[in-house]
């Protein structure tokens, strides 16, 4: 047994509570915490500002899914194998503090009512609320927060969990109510990080598989219903079609501050169908009240017909200050010849994005530039003095551009345009030993330029064949498959792929996740988040810097180095992103407060803050 797996052995059973406990120093208890100690709401807030407080409760809220997945086939949304349904985790399971929309780098106590963190910040300590109660109606204890961190960063779920909270050291109860998490270095986002797990029962999913006669594993909890203790329980389900969440009368924390106003809907339908036409007559046939769009050429062309004319349904677009993410074509460096950045500069010069916003996305798009767009983090011109002492150590290993300006996407509304990227495109071919010969461009063993675009839905192919027309003009051919999801998963899974298109979400405050994205232990685990399999020990330093910053300036020049390295790395070909949310909904049938705040998600905004309007009263 290793020193720390005794370690945890000994805390789970108490022994040393006491001790540890004498050598923490005291930390007072607060009501939320707050990356930088700044707190927007004060202990005696009543509800968060961008809520109706007095908004009613009742009627249906119809949603569509727009998972890529045409069905589900589980409740469980954390192991790896299958797909839970639509928005399942937010709905069932509450954590112990909880975000605002209107504020970044904050969360208040939900399940936890105050939280303290020692002043060398390798504790945080969470007091339960007396009234906390799952669904079953038992009391929410410390010890289920353990059983839910412990089996989360156990063996049948994502590693992503292993790689976020890899620097929690282990989980102590001090009491039924009270649970320490220790740190292994001092981590200003790891109390957010702790406090957003979703907390699920212990009895959940305990119970003897009849196959085996063995204790159920937890990627055996496939279809046991959740025991959470969110707003929401699992109604009727239709699998293959549709999934209702019912609204828990009883809900324990619906006179909290930070519940009061939200989820007053007492059901709310997910409805599944099989393609994107097929969701869009739905909504306009009335089958549902509201669908978000992320193509910008239905949403031009396509969202009309009477109901839209009558002014029952409504074409709503609502300005965000949410991160611009991170959209991109994802480029597999684990093969060649991907594996040659001059190759991926090339494939990047190809892509004319110009062109595609104003022939293929009514302009409404603008181009992703990092990893950290619309945030603090974002990296502009030259690295100052902090971000240059973050690279310099690592300088041979680096891309030398590094060094210089910030990565820009390449543009085509210049003089040249497209047709002088091409030239620059062939020339960085030509350095990596790609020469045109017997009709296409081949490289010392004779091999030809072929890669293939991977895709699960085959609309995409409207979107990549520009960029491949423009890579044939330089012989390098470009070849669009799709798939099914199942195995498109299973693919990504094993990285087994040239090319991908990925929406990555993205972060004011970026954190030990990014260790998933881009860490080079992540690089050689199958099912992480390193799809473009980047190893490199700077980018792994940049990360645990970030991580481990203990005042805000040093936290920033180490993510605004990271997104250098990364962009001049050219692992990521930068797509597209949209300033608004763009919301298609059923107006007579749906109320909303006059804004939406700043950070919320567009269905996450329904979700939580509309209300059903009250039906019309019939005619006599």
């Amino acid at each position: 047994m290793t020193p720390s797996a005794w370690l945890a052995a000994v805390l789970r059973h108490g022994l040393l509570a006491a001790m540890l406990a004498a050598a923490v120093p005291a930390a007072s208890a607060a009501h939320g915490y707050a990356l930088w100690d700044r707190l927007q709401y004060p202990p005696d807030f009543t509800h968060f500002r961008y809520v109706n407080p007095q908004a009613p409760k009742g009627g249906e809220l119809r949603l569509v899914s727009n998972l890529r997945t045409s069905t589900f086939d589980k409740y469980n949304p954390f192991t790896l194998r299958g797909s839970a349904p639509a928005y399942l985790a937010d709905l069932l399971f509450d954590t112990l503090l909880v975000g605002a929309a209107d504020e970044l780098g904050a969360a208040y106590g939900l399940l936890a009512e105050d939280v303290s963190v020692a002043p060398d910040r390798r504790s945080a300590t969470f007091r339960l609320r007396s009234q906390a109660r799952f669904h079953n109606g038992a009391p929410v204890l410390a010890e289920d927060v353990r059983h839910s961190f412990e089996t989360l960063t156990g063996p049948h779920v994502s590693p992503a969990y292993r790689t976020l909270l890899a620097d929690v050291a282990g989980v102590e109860v001090l009491d039924s109510r009270t649970v320490r998490f220790h740190f292994r270095v001092p981590n200003r986002e790891l109390p957010l990080v702790v406090g957003g797990l979703p907390i699920f029962s212990r009895a959940w999913g305990d119970s003897i598989d009849p196959r085996t006669g063995q204790r159920k594993t937890f990627d055996q909890v496939v279809t046991d219903i959740p025991i959470g203790s969110g707003p929401y329980r699992i109604g009727p389900v239709k699998f293959g079609r549709d999934i209702t969440y019912v609204r828990d009368p009883n809900y324990w924390a619906r006179d909290l501050p930070v519940r009061r106003g939200q989820f007053n809907f007492d059901r709310i339908t997910v409805k599944i169908y099989k393609d994107n036409t097929a969701r869009l007559e739905a909504l306009k046939a009335g089958e549902f009240d509201l669908m978000r769009f992320f193509s910008a050429g239905d949403w031009a062309r396509r969202v009309n017909g009477k109901r839209f004319d009558s002014g029952e349904l409504v074409k709503g677009e609502f300005r965000h200050h949410l991160p611009t993410g991170f959209q991109s074509y994802v480029l597999n460096t684990r093969r060649p010849p991907l594996d040659d950045i001059r190759v991926r500069q090339a494939l990047e010069l190809a892509l004319d994005f110009e062109w595609m916003n104003d022939r293929l996305f009514y302009g409404s798009y603008q181009r992703v530039r990092g990893l950290f767009g619309n945030t603090a983090c974002a990296a502009r011109g030259e690295p100052d003095a902090a971000q240059r002492a973050l690279l310099q150590p690592w300088r041979s290993q680096l891309p030398e551009a590094v060094f210089g300006p910030m990565a820009e996407p390449p543009r085509t509304d210049g003089p040249q345009g497209l047709r002088d990227n091409l030239k620059r495109a062939q020339a960085l071919l030509h350095q990596a030993g790609w020469t045109f010969r017997d009709g296409a461009l081949r490289n010392a063993e004779g091999r030809p330029l072929v890669l293939e675009y991977l895709d699960s839905n085959e609309a995409g192919v409207r979107v990549v064949t520009p960029w491949a027309r423009n890579l044939a003009r330089i012989g390098v051919e470009l070849r669009f498959r799709s798939v099914d999801f199942a195995l498109y998963q299973q693919r990504l899974r094993t990285f087994d792929f040239d090319i991908v298109s990925l929406a990555f979400q993205g972060t004011h405050h970026p954190g030990a996740e990014y260790a998933d994205l881009f860490g080079s232990e992540a690089a050689r685990t199958p099912d992480s988040g390193n799809f473009t399999g980047i190893a490199n020990p700077a980018v792994d330093d940049l990360i645990q810097r970030m991580v481990q910053a203990s005042d805000e300036p040093s936290y920033l020049a180490a993510c605004r180095a990271l997104e250098r390295v990364i962009a001049h790395s050219h692992v990521l070909i930068p797509q597209w992103s949209a300033p608004t949310h763009r919301l298609a909904y059923n107006a007579w049938r749906l109320a909303h407060p006059p804004e939406m705040p700043p950070y919320a998600s567009g269905e996450g905004w329904a979700i939580s803050t509309w209300w059903a309007r009250p039906a019309p009263a019939s005619p006599r």
